[in-house]
C-alpha cells in the first residue's frame, strides 16, 4: 500500500506471490502469449542429439566418393568405366546427402507442399544425373548438406549457451529426514521436504530459507556476481549458490515447477514467437518458389519456339541451374537463426525474450513508459515518519495499519511491518474493500478504517489540515471513525544504473515518460535526478490507459516497464511489456514479453540494441540472399552460369548468412 494508490488487495487464501504496481492493482498482463504450433516441415533435419563426427559423417563419405569419382574421370578412359560403373560411383556419392532431402521432398509433399526448398533440390539433382552431370547433382547435395549441419551447429550451439547460462541446476540435493542428511535425485524430492546446502552448493529447487541468514552468488540467473544476503522466511531460488554457512531450505515447488525451469521452457518455446520480418519471408517462399519453378519449366521448354538450333540438354541444363539458385535456403534458414541469435545474445545479457516478434518490436520503440516504484527506484521502502493526531492512540493505529497490510506482499507494506513489527492476531478485519487507486476501507470494531492516499480521503470526505503537496516522501493518510487520524511518510532510493540507462535511452533517440499512482511531488523529484522528460503522478489505472493511448494516438510505439506488469491495461496497450523483478513474481514471467532478471534498468537500453541488431543482421542476410541469387538467377538463364556457380548462390549464400547470423551472439551490449 502506499499513500496514492499503492493499497493492497485483502487476498487471504491466496498465494502472495504477486508484485504490486503503485496503482495497487493485481491484474494479468493484456497480451495474448499463447503459442501457436507451426505444422510446416521443420528445415533442419533431427540432428540435435547427435555429435560432430556424426553430423559430418554423410558429407565426408560423399565428398569422398565424389572426389574419387573426379579422379577416375580424368583418369579413366574405358568404355566399361563411362557406363554403369561411373554412374554408381557417382549414386554411392549421391546417396549419403541426398536420400534426406529426397525423404524430406516426399513428407512436403505429403502434406500438400508441393514446391518446396527440398523439390527443387531434388528435381534439379536428380535432372543433373539425367542429362549426365553427376558430379554437379552430387556436389549441389553434398553443399547443401554441409549447410545443413552448420546451420544445426550453430543452432545446438545458441541452446547450449542459453542452456550453460541458466540451467545451473544440480542433479542430486541433500535432504533431512529426521535430521539425518539423505542424497536424492533432485526431480523426486517433494513439496515441504528440508535441502541442507553446503557452502558452495547451488540450490535445485525453488524454497523458503529456513537459516536466520545466508548469502547466495545469483550470477547464474541474473549475471550479478555482488551476494545477496537473503533473511529467514525469504524465498530462495534454483540455481542460486549458497556462499558461507550451511543453510536450510524449505521446498516450495516442485523440480519442473521452478523459476528456472519456466524460463528454460520458454527460452526453448521463444521460437514459435515468429518475428513479422520471418511471417513474411515464409510467405514469401510460399509464392516465391513456385514462380521460379515454372520459369524453371518456362527456360526449358519456350526456347525450342523462338531458337534455330535447340538442344533440348542445353536448355535442361539451365533450368536445372535456375531451380538449384532459385532455392530459398539461406532464407528459411538464416532467418530464424537470426532471431534465436537475439534471443540467445538476450539471455547471455539476463533478457528474456518471449520470441523473435519482440525483438522486431523493440527495435522499433520510439518511447518507454515506465513505472517508478521497484521500476527506477529500489523498492525498499523505510518509514520515516509516523505523524499522528491528537486523541488517537498511535500505538492502536499502527497496529491496525500493520494488520492490514499483512496480507500483502508490497515493498510498503514490508516497510509498515518492519516499523511497526509482529502482527497483532487479535484485531479482526470485519470487511474490507480495495478502492482501485485510491487504498483499502476496512471495518474495525465497527468503525471505518480507511488506509491510501489523500485522494482516499477526499472521496470520503474527511477533512485535514496536511498540505501533503509540499512533502516530497511517498504518504500513507489514515482515518479511524470518520476522523482523520494522520500519517506515514515513507522514502525510496533511486536505483543506481537508472541514470545511466535514461541517458542510455536518449542516445537510442527513444523519449521516456515516467506514470505513477504516487504524488505528483514525488514522481517529478525523482523523474528529475534521473533525467526523465515527462512525469505524470497522482494517477488512477484509468488514467494512465489515457496517457499512453495519448502516446500511440501519435502513431508513436510504446514500451511499457513495470515491476510485477500488474497494469493490466497499460501493458495490454503497450507493443512490448517488459517486466523488472522477473525473479519474483510468476505472474510476471508468465505474462511479460520480455523479462529483465536483474532489475537494473540499464538492461532496457539493451534490450533495444539487442533487438536493433538483430533485425539488421536479418535484413543484411535478406539483401545478400536476394542481391547474389537475383546476379546467378540473370546469368544461368543466359547460360554463362554452371551448376557450381549455382551451387555458391545457394549453399555459399547460405554459409555466409549463418555465419553472420550467429555473429550477434559474440557482440558486447555492455553500456
Amino acid at each position: 500500500m502506499s499513500s496514492n494508490s499503492e493499497c493492497c488487495s485483502v487476498k487471504p487464501k491466496q498465494q502472495h506471490n504477486h508484485k504490486h504496481t503503485e496503482d495497487g492493482h493485481n491484474h494479468d498482463h493484456g497480451h495474448d502469449h499463447s503459442h501457436s504450433h507451426d505444422h510446416s516441415h521443420d528445415h533442419s533435419h533431427d540432428y540435435n542429439d547427435k555429435s560432430t563426427f556424426q553430423l559430418f559423417l554423410p558429407a565426408v563419405i560423399s565428398f569422398v566418393l565424389l572426389v574419387a569419382g573426379i579422379a577416375l574421370d580424368n583418369y579413366i578412359k574405358t568404355e566399361w568405366f563411362k557406363g554403369w560403373v561411373r554412374i554408381a560411383l557417382y549414386a554411392a556419392a549421391y546417396i549419403p546427402v541426398g536420400l534426406p532431402v529426397l525423404k524430406d521432398a516426399v513428407n512436403s509433399i505429403r502434406y500438400s507442399d508441393f514446391f518446396s526448398e527440398f523439390f527443387l533440390m531434388s528435381i534439379a539433382t536428380i535432372g543433373a544425373f539425367v542429362i549426365g552431370e553427376y558430379p554437379e547433382g552430387v556436389a549441389v547435395m553434398l553443399f547443401y548438406a554441409v549447410g545443413e549441419v552448420f546451420q544445426t551447429m550453430a543452432v545446438q550451439r545458441a541452446k547450449k549457451n542459453i542452456k550453460g547460462l541458466l540451467d545451473q541446476r544440480p542433479d542430486e540435493i541433500t535432504i533431512l529426514e529426521n535430521n539425518i542428511p539423505k542424497t536424492v535425485k533432485a526431480e523426486t524430492a517433494q513439496v515441504g521436504q528440508i535441502i541442507q546446502l553446503k557452502p558452495g552448493e547451488k540450490l535445485a529447487l525453488d524454497g523458503e530459507l529456513l537459516s536466520e541468514s545466508a548469502s547466495f552468488n545469483t550470477a547464474a540467473l541474473t549475471g550479478e556476481s555482488k551476494p545477496d544476503t537473503k533473511r529467514k522466511g525469504e524465498i530462495v531460488l534454483a540455481g542460486m549458490i549458497n556462499l558461507n554457512s550451511v543453510s536450510q531450505v524449505l521446498i516450495q515447488k516442485e523440480y519442473k515447477d521452478s523459476k528456472l525451469s519456466k524460463i528454460l521452457e520458454l527460452v526453448q518455446n521463444a521460437s514459435s514467437q515468429k518475428a513479422p520480418t520471418e511471417l513474411f519471408i515464409r510467405k514469401l517462399a510460399k509464392v516465391y518458389t513456385p514462380i521460379v519453378s515454372f520459369m524453371a519449366i518456362a527456360i526449358c521448354l519456350l526456347p525450342y519456339f523462338f531458337v534455330q538450333e535447340y538442344e533440348f540438354k542445353d536448355w535442361l541444363y539451365r533450368a536445372l541451374i535456375f531451380l538449384v539458385i532459385s532455392c530459398p535456403c539461406a532464407l528459411v534458414i538464416s532467418i530464424p537463426l537470426g532471431y534465436f541469435g537475439g534471443i540467445g545474445a538476450g539471455s547471455k545479457n539476463g533478457i528474456l525474450f518471449k520470441g523473435g516478434n519482440f525483438l522486431d518490436a523493440l527495435a522499433n520503440i520510439r518511447n518507454v513508459v515506465m513505472d517508478k516504484t521497484g521500476t527506477m527506484t529500489e523498492g525498499v521502502f523505510k518509514v520515516q515518519t509516523a505523524n499522528i493526531e491528537n486523541g488517537f492512540d498511535k500505538d492502536e493505529i499502527l497496529k491496525y495499519l500493520n494488520v492490514i497490510e499483512s496480507k500483502s506482499t508490497h515493498p510498503i507494506a514490508t516497510a509498515v511491518h518492519e516499523y511497526v513489527g509482529e502482527v497483532d492476531h487479535s484485531i479482526v478485519l470485519e470487511t474490507t474493500e480495495e478502492i482501485p487507486g485510491h487504498g483499502l476501507r476496512s471495518t474495525i470494531n465497527g468503525k471505518d478504517f480507511l488506509a491510501g492516499n489523500f485522494k482516499l480521503m477526499d472521496k470520503f470526505n474527511i477533512p485535514y489540515q496536511v498540505n501533503h503537496s509540499t512533502i516530497s516522501d511517498t504518504l500513507i493518510a489514515i482515518a479511524y471513525g470518520g476522523q482523520f487520524a494522520g500519517y506515514l511518510s515513507i522514502s525510496d532510493q533511486i536505483k543506481p544504473d537508472a541514470i545511466t540507462a535514461v541517458a542510455e535511452l536518449k542516445k537510442l533517440n527513444v523519449k521516456t515518460t515516467m506514470l505513477s499512482g504516487d504524488k505528483t511531488a514525488v514522481v517529478k523529484e525523482v523523474a528529475q535526478k534521473i533525467g526523465i522528460e515527462n512525469a505524470f503522478g497522482d494517477l488512477l489505472p484509468e488514467d494512465k490507459v489515457k496517457k499512453v493511448k495519448d502516446i500511440k494516438s501519435q502513431n508513436e510505439t510504446v514500451a511499457f516497464i513495470g515491476d510485477g506488469v500488474n497494469d493490466a491495461p497499460v501493458v495490454a496497450l503497450s507493443d512490448v511489456g517488459m517486466a523488472m523483478g522477473g525473479l519474483g513474481s510468476d505472474a510476471t514471467i508468465e505474462t511479460a514479453d520480455v523479462v529483465i532478471q536483474d532489475d537494473r534498468p540499464s538492461k532496457i537500453p539493451t534490450a533495444i540494441r539487442i533487438g536493433k541488431e538483430t533485425k539488421k543482421i536479418v535484413w543484411q542476410n535478406i539483401t545478400l540472399a536476394f542481391a547474389v541469387k537475383a546476379i546467378v538467377l540473370v546469368l544461368g538463364a543466359g547460360g554463362l552460369a554452371t551448376m557450381w556457380e549455382a551451387v555458391f548462390a545457394d549453399v555459399g549464400v547460405t554459409l555466409l548468412a549463418i555465419l553472420n547470423a550467429v555473429r550477434i551472439q559474440r557482440m558486447s551490449f555492455k553500456n
